[in-house]
């Protein structure tokens, strides 16, 4: 068998290529758009006499006004869900798919490609390109995996989201923060090109080994996102993306901090400039970091990628973003770029431990799991909104991964990396349908949505299945992920036990809040007048498959099965 380490030029291919194959596809979208905006569009003497005259699709507006108001942020008072009748909105659904939309496949098919070239070789501990720039461990290539699956499920679903919208757009004629329907269409190129660029930074951020290169990946996600949060230009959805680039700023800036004071103590400690930052050799030479500004530097960088994770106290961000931000865009950043983010945490924890021993970080990532998940219950408790009720469950989720982190055990690194798969599957296929579930039935009140199952059975059960994964019912692996972190707690000694009790107490209480919520969506007879909806494969062959591949983990993890153990194997105490 060939060894990626006897072929450079292969390793450096297979760690460049899930970097590069969505910026190459970003510039095709981009330079589409920039070739398309140049092209005059000529205009038939019929169409110009027909925008002459009194448009009669106004009244057909009212079949999408419920759909337009949730998009222009306009106020939902008063709003009623009978104005949204399915059949049209159906039949809207239908057309309007660009084959460009479809390209947008291509990068995650590329990056699961190389993850699972890359995973045949990583058994014998990892390999690098580039001076050790790129590199890859079991670690990465689980991350490459996940970020793959959940890329493919939001890219997938992404067509058919983007049809209902531009339908929205049409069908009322209505401005969006000045920008004619018929000019944002143009602007979902743009859309598509944004996504690129976020999966592209985000496989940068776990292919490298060196902490600075990883600060500014991570930097380049906010970025990316902001422009994401507010694409549609509502009042609303503007406001979410500058509080989220205002909270995860300040968070960068407190990791960027941190990176500068783990890169001093390295210098301190007699290691090399060009390898200061880098994590194999500060995880070979911990022990000679200076302990005082390493632990300064360790909680800095906690705070900050915490920030990126959603863990408190930098977590406001999070329900207003994945809100406003398009169903497909709130899978990709609660799926996975929360998890890329605790990954960079994940690595930092290695070196503290190694520098400062195991009880630092221990209580310090139990402290934070224990109070984002408290806030998490509670919040959920009181919840009108399905997408921020699903934002809020990503908080419930991480706070689980944390304290599988603080736990540390090799069955508790397990769970949480099985964790952190199963979430991501289960998270992006919810958020996709909540799009549709938006679409369909033009607000995002639960209160307003009801009898789901009636009305439209295959949107209803694939949201209701992913409901019951984030709850934590088998066969999804969110069950042998949650017992394996409950078992690892309690094995691990009488202070994690009681914290690991606390864990399970306030998981409960998100539970009852977050089933009583999803039962009441979904359960019921149809409102008169609703008749059911038409339903396109295209549009839930994505979510069925997102609901497979958690299902199948939860039962077995087959050929990943070794790969899981040697991420954990990674991330394990020295």
């Amino acid at each position: 068998m060939l060894h990626l380490s006897q072929e450079p030029a292969l390793t450096a291919l297979l760690l460049t290529a899930p970097v590069a194959a969505p910026l190459v596809v970003a510039a095709g979208y981009t330079l589409t758009g920039l070739a398309a905006q140049r092209r005059p569009r000529p205009v038939s003497a019929a169409r110009r006499e027909e925008t002459r005259r009194p448009q009669p699709v106004v009244k057909a507006a009212a079949v999408s006004r419920g759909t337009a108001r949730a998009m222009t942020g306009a106020d939902d008072k008063g709003e009623g869900d009978d104005s949204v009748p399915g059949k049209p909105v159906a039949a809207v659904r239908a057309r309007g798919r660009h084959p460009a939309d479809w390209v947008g496949l291509t990068s995650p098919v590329v990056i699961l490609a190389c993850a699972s070239l890359l995973a045949a070789d990583v058994d014998d501990g990892s390999v690098a390109a580039y001076s050790g720039l790129l590199r890859a461990d079991a670690l990465t290539v689980w991350m490459l995996l996940v970020i793959g699956a959940v890329a493919l499920i939001a890219c997938a679903s992404a067509p058919s989201y983007l049809s209902g919208e531009r339908d929205a757009d049409r069908a009322t004629g209505r401005t969006v923060m000045g920008v004619p329907p018929i000019e944002r269409s143009r602007e979902w190129g743009s859309y598509h090109a944004l996504v690129q660029v976020f999966l592209g930074a985000m496989c940068l951020a776990v292919v490298t080994a060196n902490l600075g290169v990883l600060w500014v990946a991570i930097e380049a996600t906010t970025i990316v996102t902001a422009f994401l949060v507010g694409h549609r230009r509502t009042r609303m959805s503007v406001e979410a993306a500058w509080k989220y680039v205002v909270i995860c700023s300040a968070g960068i800036a407190l990791a960027f901090l941190g990176t500068v004071l783990v890169y001093y103590a390295a210098r301190q400690a007699g290691i090399a400039e060009a390898w200061a930052l880098d994590w194999p050799t500060l995880l070979a030479h911990a022990d000679r970091l200076d302990p005082a500004v390493t632990r300064l530097g360790i909680t800095l960088v906690v705070l900050g990628y915490g920030a990126k994770a959603g863990l408190v106290p930098l977590h406001a961000w999070l329900p207003d973003a994945h809100s406003q931000a398009p169903a497909p865009v709130s899978a990709l950043m609660s799926g996975v770029l929360l998890s890329v983010a605790f990954a960079a945490l994940l690595r930092y924890r290695v070196i503290a431990d190694a520098a400062l021993g195991v009880d630092f970080t221990r209580v310090l990532l139990a402290g934070i799991a224990l109070l984002t998940l408290a806030l998490a219950a509670g919040l959920l408790l009181a919840q009108s909104d399905y997408k921020r009720m699903l934002a809020y469950s990503s908080m419930e989720h991480m706070s689980l991964i944390a304290l599988a982190a603080a736990i540390g055990s090799p069955l508790a690194l397990a769970a949480a990396l099985l964790h952190i798969a199963g979430h991501g599957l289960a998270k992006a296929t919810a958020f996709c349908v909540s799009g549709q579930i938006l679409h369909l039935r033009g607000t995002t009140k639960i209160g307003r949505v009801r009898g789901l199952l009636a009305r439209s059975p295959w949107l209803g059960a694939l949201f209701g299945l992913a409901i019951v994964a984030l709850l934590g019912f088998p066969p999804f692996s969110l069950f042998a992920s949650e017992l394996g972190i409950a078992r690892a707690g309690f094995a691990a000694g009488s202070g994690l036990g009681w914290t690991t009790a606390a864990a399970l107490l306030l998981v409960l209480v998100a539970f009852a809040a977050l089933a009583t919520r999803a039962t009441r969506m979904l359960l019921g007879p149809a409102r008169k007048g609703d008749a059911a909806v038409a339903e396109s494969p295209s549009a839930l062959w994505p979510l069925v498959l997102g609901l497979l591949a958690c299902a199948a983990l939860g039962i077995t993890t087959g050929p990943l099965g070794d790969l899981l153990t040697q991420a954990a194997t990674v991330l394990e105490r020295p």
